[in-house]
């Protein structure tokens, strides 16, 4: 409680700021990045129990969701610019930066219980499966379209990144071509045809999943976790691959500062997975 009183607004600004990075940044996890910042179990707790101190809690996380707006306005722009100009490349440095936090994520496996047959199952059958439903995903459904629905998608996965620590919805959303429509509508600032659903997508998911994902991860960790890495996997696969990274225009060049920035991005993760074991 005196934690409480002692953070002033500024400091929660500054963390949704922070946080706001798990949004957009193929690789990064909303849900790492508030373990860091010491307000996951706060809001994890908060989101599955919401009517609990609701009116507290609202206000000790406003400023919080403030930041993460401006935060999102802020930083798609230059995002997007980047991935205009040098997608391959800054492609591989999100691939490096997810492949990074596999350690982590491994070991946060391991927490409850010892790795089994079942376990393994259920990772390489996620991987699997999971790849060949995303990468045949036109085919079977169709493109999702970058709409009022297909944003409201797109909400609900950034509020499971947040749900689910280490999951990075901003590779799904790549694999899914919504990741660059949704850039460009926090760019511009679309309240109503990105915003708006992105929010409502995200309260849904809170709304109907978050004590259901709290309880999952209590009574099945392992299997949750496990579930989570072969999605991690398949997606990380699948951004570097066409049809999401276009290899048209490769270069010796590209190749090079491609491998450079995944080596970059594979320390940045790593180091950010340290750094979530240290401040959980």
């Amino acid at each position: 409680m005196i934690e409480e009183k002692t953070e002033s607004f500024l400091s929660r600004f500054l963390k949704g700021v922070i946080i706001a990075l798990g949004f957009i940044l193929p690789g990064v996890s909303g849900g790492v990045l508030a373990a860091i910042l010491g307000i996951y179990e706060r809001l994890l707790s908060f989101m599955a129990h919401l009517t609990h101190d609701f009116k507290r809690n609202f206000l000790f996380f406003l400023p919080v969701g403030i930041g993460g707006i401006v935060g999102i306005v802020l930083l798609s722009k230059p995002l997007e610019w980047l991935l205009d100009h040098y997608q391959v490349m800054v492609l591989w440095g999100f691939a490096g930066a997810i492949i990074g936090t596999l350690p982590a994520l491994l070991k946060e496996s391991t927490k409850q219980k010892k790795r089994d047959t079942i376990d393994l199952i259920w990772l390489f059958g996620t991987l699997i499966v999971g790849f060949l439903i995303l990468y045949f995903m036109d085919n079977l459904l169709g493109t999702v379209p970058a709409n009022f629905f297909g944003f409201t998608l797109a909400g609900g996965l950034i509020a499971l990144g947040v749900l689910v620590p280490g999951l990075s919805p901003s590779n799904l959303l790549l694999v899914l071509g919504l990741y660059d429509p949704m850039l460009n509508g926090f760019k511009n600032v679309d309240i109503l045809g990105t915003f708006l659903p992105i929010a409502i997508g995200g309260v849904l998911v809170v709304l109907l999943l978050s004590k259901f994902i709290e309880w999952l991860l209590k009574q099945f960790h392992s299997r949750m976790y496990h579930f989570i890495i072969g999605i991690v996997i398949a997606s990380t696969i699948l951004i570097v691959i066409p049809p999401v990274a276009n290899y048209s225009n490769f270069t010796m060049l590209t190749g090079i500062v491609s491998v450079i920035l995944f080596i970059l991005g594979l320390m940045l993760g790593f180091w950010m997975s340290r750094l979530e074991e240290k401040f959980k």
